[in-house]
């Protein structure tokens, strides 16, 4: 597969009359959700079977949306009072044109290789937020990536970015409305009221992060696509649910199994801690309620922490109930006596920084999982119909789990899951076991 680049240009948003809005703000500062979050680029990627829009009704459609995103057309820089912010510049969203010389059937499906790297722009030294390729293949299908930088929206609201693209494309109302306000809805309390430990969680000493940010691995990792089918997930959940009034989701179970099934492929000692780090989505859990068009970061993370000897020997039950009890406990509470210590003195004083680390390639023995099960990625229609498939890019970081549901579109869910190579036989040996 050869992918020629044909154009790159700038997209920036075509107001009626050529200009911003008078009273337009000029700058959106980060808060404190945002600034907690992974500064990184995330590149996805999706693929349409003709008819396709042409590029020029793409790149049409971005510029009428990017008047309601203002954000992604803008930069990263800092405001007034010298905190990171959001510079609505208007200087544009990167979108480039290629083609490839094969048909899309003949690499089919898209493994998590560095081959799909060309299929999006790439995230480093971009100044640019939102960056995005489509390639055009020989037999007329249509595959989009994305390249967005994270600080800015978590998935959620990226996703409803790509959304009010292909609805704008095809002239269709913007569903949800953006929210843009990012101010009103995290402002901390008076008196505030710290109730939970967030030092050594959400953050950590500046010191530590210096460190841990020139750390490097020299073993080979691979990405293993995982596919678990309705029936297999079925059964797990009924494994893990035995006796109790309601079954636990999908995703705890899942991500239960694949905790285990890690560890056990890592070969870890038995006293060896290991910790499943899980994003949990904010809106519906916080008082009063975040709306689904709201623009930003909503996620923090759940912990729960086992001996490696213990998640191994107990049964899928036990592993499960860690997560769940662990996934409750990040409630409008967590998220507000998050927001009040992050918005006090001590952070600065005591030089704290975001503990999500980009720049750790090495997770072991803990595991981050980032779900993707209810986000409608698979709503994304320019005109032609919906993606038949999609993915992340490859991203070589051990122990980052992504989880989506399948393209098959039955239920069934797809774990992309990277490990050192030396692990990767074990797990397969056993990733697709039951008790």
């Amino acid at each position: 597969m050869k992918i020629t680049v044909q154009s790159t240009k700038a997209v920036k948003p075509a107001y009626p009359g050529g200009v911003a809005p008078a009273g337009a703000p000029g700058v959106v500062p980060l808060t404190v959700l945002d600034k907690a979050n992974f500064d990184t680029y995330i590149s996805v990627i999706y693929a349409f079977r003709p008819p396709a829009p042409g590029n020029a009704a793409l790149e049409d459609g971005l510029a009428r949306v990017l008047v309601e995103y203002r954000e992604w057309a803008g930069r990263l820089g800092v405001d007034a009072e010298g905190n990171r912010a959001i510079l609505l510049n208007d200087e544009g969203a990167r979108f480039v044109e290629a083609t490839a010389d094969v048909t899309l059937d003949s690499v089919m499906p898209l493994e998590p290789t560095p081959a799909v790297l060309a299929l999006h722009p790439s995230g480093d030294d971009a100044v640019e937020l939102m960056l995005i390729q489509v390639t055009r293949f020989a037999c007329g299908s249509l595959v989009v990536g994305f390249t967005t930088q994270h600080i800015v929206a978590d998935g959620r609201a990226t996703n409803n970015f790509f959304l009010a693209w292909s609805q704008a494309t095809r002239g269709a109302a913007l569903d949800p409305v953006p929210v843009l306000d990012r101010q009103s809805f995290f402002r901390p309390r008076d008196p505030p009221l710290v109730e939970f430990e967030h030092r050594g969680v959400e953050f950590k000493p500046y010191e530590k992060h210096v460190v841990e940010s020139h750390a490097g691995h020299d073993e080979e990792v691979v990405v293993q696509k995982v596919h678990f089918s309705r029936e297999f997930i079925s059964r797990l959940k009924s494994q893990a649910s035995a006796g109790l009034p309601r079954p636990y989701s999908t995703l705890q179970c899942v991500v239960a199994h694949l905790w285990r099934c890690m560890t056990t492929a890592r070969r870890l000692g038995e006293g060896q801690s290991t910790s499943v780090c899980i994003a949990v989505d904010g809106r519906a859990r916080m008082s009063p309620q975040v709306p689904d068009g709201y623009t930003g970061n909503v996620v923090l993370w759940a912990r729960p922490t086992a001996t490696a000897g213990e998640l191994v020997a107990k049964p899928l039950q036990h592993a499960v109930g860690l997560i769940n009890r662990e996934v409750a406990r990040i409630n409008d509470g967590y998220f507000k006596s998050f927001i009040d210590f992050a918005s006090s003195a001590a952070v600065e004083k005591e030089r704290l920084v975001a503990a999500a680390d980009a720049a750790e390639m090495v997770l072991s023995p803990n595991i981050e999982v980032d779900s993707w099960l209810r986000i409608p990625f698979y709503d994304l229609d320019f005109g032609g119909g919906r993606p038949f498939f999609f993915m992340p890019s490859y991203l070589p970081v051990e122990g980052l789990l992504i989880l989506l549901p399948s393209f098959v579109g039955d239920g069934s869910v797809d774990a992309y899951v990277p490990l050192f190579s030396r692990d990767m036989n074990t797990f397969k040996d056993c990733c697709y076991a039951m008790e």
